[in-house]
């Protein structure tokens, strides 16, 4: 079973993942290949620099789009329609530190949408995992790096 097989995540990331893909074969390939052309018009292939770095830029676009082909064959779409009082895919959360007054909310995502400068929490992170199935009101401890957490859920949306 590959990790493309238990990634998960919203309508709006896969558009974005198809997206990317169509860009990298279409687009990027032709740059890349032409660069290499030009590269290859240098000269000596042993101790041509510009063909080196395009060569590698060409190993790397083609890692990424086969990954992307993987994804994009076995994703998980994951649609928040029914708005339920349980933390689930989709859910913004907001939660308060036991003893805290601070209020952090977060958007449960797959992890390949994760990005917290954007407050998108992945549901395999250890707080992720701890909020999935919780409801307002419920209190949850979790582990971190600085021994365990305990937050109260304030709203579920």
């Amino acid at each position: 079973m590959t990790d493309a097989q238990n990634t998960v995540v919203s309508q709006e990331k896969f558009d974005e993942m198809i997206q990317e893909l169509e860009h990298l074969k279409t687009v990027r390939r032709t740059e890349i290949a032409k660069n290499l052309e030009y590269a290859r018009s240098l000269g000596d292939l042993s101790e041509n620099a510009e063909y080196q770095e395009a060569r590698d830029l060409q190993a790397a676009t083609e890692e990424r789009i086969k990954k992307l082909e993987e994804l994009v064959k076995y994703t998980k779409i994951i649609t928040d329609g029914k708005r339920k009082s349980d933390v689930s895919f989709g859910s913004k959360v907001s939660i308060k530190k036991e003893g805290g007054a601070e209020v952090h909310e977060y958007t449960i995502v797959g992890s390949e949408e994760a990005d917290m400068r954007v407050k998108k929490l992945s549901h395999m992170s250890p707080l992720g995992a701890a909020l999935m199935g919780k409801k307002k009101g419920d209190v949850f401890t979790f582990s971190t790096p600085n021994g365990k957490q305990t937050y109260a859920i304030e709203k579920v949306a």
